[in-house]
């Protein structure tokens, strides 16, 4: 496990209610990349410098630090410009990682499918672009990260222009996997299920969440107690209290300053939440800053067009609050949960039936005998209010949006 320092600066005249917070979560994605804080620095400033972000003789104070504590990496949680990172090269022993290469090592080490393996890569490479010139040379910090690396490494002394072309080559690719996935999202649409996704804070407990209500065969999605457990998108159906069946999806975890390129690399995956009929936004309760935290992801849904989507916010891991906390929260009106137990889960699939029901209409109509096939559709999609049979075949009253009632229309129509 490689020993680093993490550094950190606070505005003076500007507090930043999240800058402890930020710091706490700086040492989890190190623990998360397979490194150890053995020390923490911080600096308050008018402004950042220009040439190191720290003050020089800060700088000159974390060197003697690595030496002593026998470091082999500092990581500042602020994103470092390319001359940044270079002059503190020069001045500081050990490797210097920025916040946003941090997380770029946690997602090359997390990717597993092919479209998450080619969005990090892509990620790593707008990264590494600015940091790749003749001034520079070889810029021998750059040949590891923090633990083992992923499937975005690539030999970093690799030109400038070698560097345009893959990213060039990385965006077709992607393209087409969007057009992919559109199209699985498409062939989605055509399935009488409401789609709701699965959004939240890294480590909200979304997958515990995805695995406690999944139903029927199939793996559970892994949960872990680190920061993007998982990174790749999964779909389970789960079957609602009334009868119908929904498709939940869990996508990748926000987190504090997100790098940009992340966010742009995984707009396809992330697209998932904007197209749902329900989100739902799983906030982990028993952490003291997840204000901070639900704002972090209200933010990155109105970047991607999802804030008008209807949602739902689970306050989860109830489990992990006193008493008196719970009740405070039921009394503010916040559904409070525990995925991990399962408690409140009824309530709160309840929830989620109630908004996808709203636009439903009730519709009557005859089922001939030879069609008992669009009984998925029926008991599927909709809420059968009542049946009794009809010498034509059965007499239905259900529940059903304008989407699935023109499906069975036009199913019917060809009879």
């Amino acid at each position: 496990m490689e020993k680093a320092i993490v550094v950190g600066i606070q505005l003076k005249g500007t507090p930043d209610p999240t800058y402890l917070s930020s710091m706490e979560e700086l040492k989890r994605l190190l623990e998360t990349a397979g490194g150890q804080t053995v020390s923490a620095v911080t600096q308050e400033r008018v402004r950042p410098d220009s040439a190191l972000l720290v003050g020089e003789g800060k700088a000159a104070e974390i060197a003697d630090l690595v030496r002593l504590k026998k470091a082999s990496a500092v990581v500042f949680n602020d994103e470092l410009s390319a001359s940044q990172q270079k002059n503190l090269q020069e001045l500081i022993p050990a490797k210097i990682i920025d916040r946003t290469r941090l997380i770029l090592d946690i997602f090359a080490q997390r990717a597993r499918t092919r479209e998450g393996k080619l969005q990090v890569e892509l990620a790593q490479m707008n990264y590494l672009l600015p940091r790749v010139t003749e001034r520079f040379g070889r810029f021998e910090q750059q040949t590891g990260g923090i633990g083992t690396r992923g499937p975005g490494e690539r030999k970093l002394d690799i030109s400038q222009r070698r560097i345009r072309e893959r990213i060039v080559r990385l965006g077709r690719e992607i393209e087409g996997v969007r057009r992919q996935r559109g199209q699985q999202r498409d062939s989605r649409q055509r399935v009488p299920l409401a789609q709701v996704a699965i959004v939240g804070y890294t480590n909200a407990g979304k997958s515990t969440l995805l695995n406690t209500l999944r139903t029927g065969p199939g793996p559970g999605v892994l949960a872990d107690d680190k920061l993007f457990a998982t990174l790749d998108p999964t779909t389970r159906r789960v079957k609602l209290p009334g009868g119908r069946w929904a498709l939940f999806v869990d996508t990748v975890g926000f987190i504090q300053r997100l790098p940009h390129a992340l966010v742009a690399a995984f707009h396809a995956t992330l697209e998932e939440a904007r197209d749902a009929d329900v989100l739902v936004h799983v906030i982990d309760a028993s952490n003291p800053a997840w204000p901070d935290q639900k704002k972090v992801v209200e933010e990155v849904l109105k970047e991607l067009d999802a804030d008008g989507v209807p949602r739902v916010d689970l306050f989860n891991k109830a489990d992990a609050l006193t008493s008196a906390q719970r009740v405070h929260a039921r009394r503010e009106g916040r559904l409070v949960v525990s995925a991990r137990a399962g408690d409140g889960l009824d309530r709160f699939l309840n929830r989620v039936e109630t908004i996808l029901e709203k636009d439903q209409k009730e519709r009557s109509f005859v089922l001939p005998h030879g069609r008992r096939d669009l009984l998925v559709l029926l008991y599927g999609a909709g809420r059968v209010v009542s049946e009794k049979p009809d010498p034509r075949g059965t007499w239905f009253r259900v529940r059903l949006d304008d989407k699935n009632w023109g499906v069975l229309q036009k199913e019917l129509s060809d009879v």
